[in-house]
């Protein structure tokens, strides 16, 4: 058909150079032929996909032909194995905004392609991919597609720069812009403490409106990106969620109890319940403990969770590390609040002011997203 193309550009030429009435003209795209060859990768090349922002794969194949003479454009279309392109898993357009017949596709993309497929974080899948030619409204598939089998990366490619939880098992309900937010608590690592219904949907999403993506788990274990996942807790709960997006999992831990513990005594004195949004609060009396060299008023938090039938003990405690009671000119971080690696009863304490001993205190943990984790104590 190669010289098909080349007789009607040669006539289209010619009769270019005669011309005609600018009155007489009409525009109408040009015929393209369909790309005849897809030189590169090869047909069931293996790829072992890395998370460098740089790494890539180049695609190449061969120039289509317009009867105008003029150039084509290009897209690469990816499908599962049996597809046949009519709803291509994703679309690239080649190189130089769709002019070359090459394109250097990177592996964040292709991750995304082999999630689509449905091919799992860390392991093997194939897919197939071909070319579009375009001039102008006018596309022609190629009739050739070649296997491109995908090693994927253990976790997201594109890790979301922000996370929230919404829904109408969440505790701000389904309305999207009332989205709770997760803390960033490392890179790709997020965490959220939260109250769930149970039997009800809620999501994550990196933003809040209707066209953010979602993530969701299946087992509580691996996350994943689906536009119609969803999850559900079987208990109404406080939970702690963390996520890794680096490695694609997931944990959760049921909070049963958080409470003031005073290092004295070596036990809660006293239990904060669950208020809503990540903070716990109650007022009550703590009494210091009275020694030889004066009264103890050391203190940081305690809370009882289980984390995958498992009871588990966690302490909380100061981030910038004191050994003096707070005064009027002390800076917010001497409240800042801290998930300690190790039970003990002494380290990463803090100090009561002399005003909380004997008489009514509120006091307040605070484990928000958009926010320093905190504490508050405020003698009434």
């Amino acid at each position: 058909m190669k010289w098909y193309f080349k007789v009607i550009a040669m006539l289209a030429l010619v009769a270019n150079i005669v011309s005609c009435k600018k009155d007489d003209m009409k525009y109408s795209d040009a015929d393209v032929s369909a790309v005849e060859n897809l030189y590169a990768p090869t047909d069931g090349k293996a790829v072992k996909l890395l998370s460098s922002s740089s790494a890539a794969l180049y695609f190449e194949w061969e120039s289509a032909l317009v009867a105008d003479g003029g150039a084509a454009q290009y897209e690469v279309v990816f499908d599962q194995v049996n597809g046949d392109f009519s709803k291509p898993l994703y679309t690239v357009t080649s190189d130089n905004n769709g002019n070359s017949n090459g394109a250097n596709i990177s592996h964040k993309i292709l991750n995304q392609v082999a999630a689509k497929a449905g091919i799992e974080p860390g392991t093997s899948g194939d897919i197939t991919w071909s070319v579009y030619s375009i001039r102008g409204m006018k596309r022609v598939l190629s009739k050739v597609k070649k296997k491109l089998n995908i090693k994927t990366l253990e976790g997201f490619a594109d890790i979301p720069d922000e996370l929230f939880i919404t829904g109408e098992g969440a505790e701000n309900g389904a309305a999207i812009a009332q989205a709770i937010p997760f803390k960033l608590v490392g890179n790709g690592e997020y965490e959220i403490f939260t109250k769930l219904e149970a039997g009800k949907k809620y999501i994550f999403t990196d933003r809040k409106s209707a066209d953010g993506r979602v993530f969701y788990s299946e087992d509580q274990t691996k996350i994943k990106e689906e536009e119609t996942g969803s999850n559900t807790v079987a208990k109404t709960a406080v939970y702690r969620i963390r996520i890794d997006f680096n490695v694609s999992t997931i944990t959760y831990s049921e909070i049963k109890s958080m409470g003031v513990y005073f290092s004295p005594s070596g036990a809660v004195v006293l239990d904060l319940p669950y208020q809503g949004k990540g903070i716990w609060s109650a007022t009550g009396v703590i009494n210091f403990k009275q020694e030889s060299w004066g009264r103890d008023q050391r203190y940081k938090f305690q809370m009882e969770t289980v984390k995958a039938g498992k009871a588990e003990t966690v302490q909380l405690g100061t981030q910038t590390g004191t050994d003096s009671p707070p005064n009027s000119s002390s800076a917010p971080s001497y409240y800042f609040v801290r998930i300690l690696p190790n039970l003990s009863q002494w380290d990463d304490k803090w100090k009561f002011v002399d005003a909380v001993d004997g008489r009514p205190t509120k006091i307040s943990m605070i484990l928000q997203g958009d926010k320093d984790y905190t504490h508050a104590v405020v003698p009434n």
